[in-house]
């Protein structure tokens, strides 16, 4: 039996399937009522099931590894450790892959809006980093007025999904903090999406100006929008649909990837133009960054990159910046309505 789930797992891995079979019986198909359901139970419960069900394996585990022991030689016990070990990786794998990691493997989001690589310049990018200068410019005063609330983001978000051909849209999951809070400030990670009870995470040193943009991020993921650039497309859509909070957060993060994406000179001009209570707040944002640990972040930034890869994000971690070229060859409506191509 150990053998079977192996095997089962490798060639889960490593099947070749195509892209157009997982985005109709999967992303379209089974996932959608899966993940309602799953992230209902789960916004029951005001703590993370994911720190339940880490600290109920890892005694599982131990337990196991004792009774291993207690009734082997040396030898004998290490060899059954080593079969176990993978056995539960592969078991865990599969969970993992049927729950929510064969979004990787969807359409990309490219091949379904109207994508044209030639508008990606540099000139259009210092239009979009003008617009975002202006957008969060005229919504600095609106978003320090008032704090973020989930509830007022969850028709946008649904809207967003709307826009993007879905027909059945994702349930919100609750924001919730886990015991993985200080590992979250130490590596500088704003939140996460929990695969196997499909909750949301979020890092609670996140600055309320950040919450919107971050939380319609970990949406995104549950709606299936697995690619980190993906995501934050998604996120971004949906806070341009929002209250002037969610406004303010969408565009000042999406300021943040124009920004670093252009050469100095064009990033400095942009800068000089941002209102000093917004400059403020991303002065805020970088000291958040760099209060983390500097090997921890390195460290869980290599280990996130070579997750990505695995799951077939060939960007890796540079995923999240990608965003900028999905936004600037795609085709807009007036009010920032994508267009949807063919394999939409």
């Amino acid at each position: 039996m150990a053998a079977v789930i192996v095997l089962a797992a490798l060639v889960a891995l490593m099947a070749p399937l195509p892209s157009s079979t997982i985005e109709a019986w999967y992303s379209r198909g089974l996932y959608p009522p899966l993940q309602r359901a799953l992230t209902a139970m789960s916004n029951l419960a005001p703590f993370a099931l994911l720190d339940v069900a880490a600290l109920a394996a890892l005694a599982a585990w131990v337990a196991v590894v004792v009774g291993i022991l207690r009734t082997n030689r040396p030898a004998g016990a290490l060899a059954a450790i080593a079969v176990r070990l993978v056995v539960f990786t592969a078991v865990s794998y599969l969970v993992f892959l049927a729950l929510w990691g064969l979004n990787y493997r969807r359409i990309p989001l490219e091949r379904k809006l109207d994508f044209d690589q030639a508008l990606v310049t540099r000139e259009a990018a210092r239009t979009l980093g003008s617009e975002a200068v202006r957008v969060v410019n005229a919504t600095y005063a609106g978003a320090h007025a008032a704090l973020p609330q989930p509830a007022s983001l969850q028709p946008p978000f649904a809207a967003a999904q709307q826009l993007l051909g879905a027909t059945e849209t994702a349930r919100p999951g609750r924001p919730k903090r886990s015991v993985l809070g200080l590992y979250f400030r130490w590596a500088a990670i704003d939140g996460m999406t929990d695969p196997f009870f499909l909750e949301v995470i979020l890092n609670p040193d996140v600055l309320p100006i950040e919450r919107p943009f971050v939380l319609a991020h970990e949406w995104a993921h549950l709606a299936g929008y697995a690619d980190e650039s993906e995501a934050n497309f998604v996120a971004w859509l949906t806070c341009t649909r929002g209250d002037s909070v969610a406004q303010y957060s969408g565009w000042l993060a999406l300021y943040a990837h124009v920004s670093g994406a252009l050469p100095r000179d064009d990033r400095r001009a942009l800068a000089e133009r941002l209102d000093p209570g917004v400059r403020q707040d991303l002065i805020a944002i970088n000291a958040r960054i760099l209060r983390s640990a500097p090997v921890v972040r390195r460290a869980a930034q290599d280990v996130y990159d070579s997750y990505l890869k695995a799951n077939r994000v060939e960007r890796g971690i540079l995923s999240y910046d990608a965003v900028v070229r999905l936004v600037l060859g795609s085709r807009f409506e007036p009010g920032w309505t994508p267009r949807i191509g063919r394999a939409g």
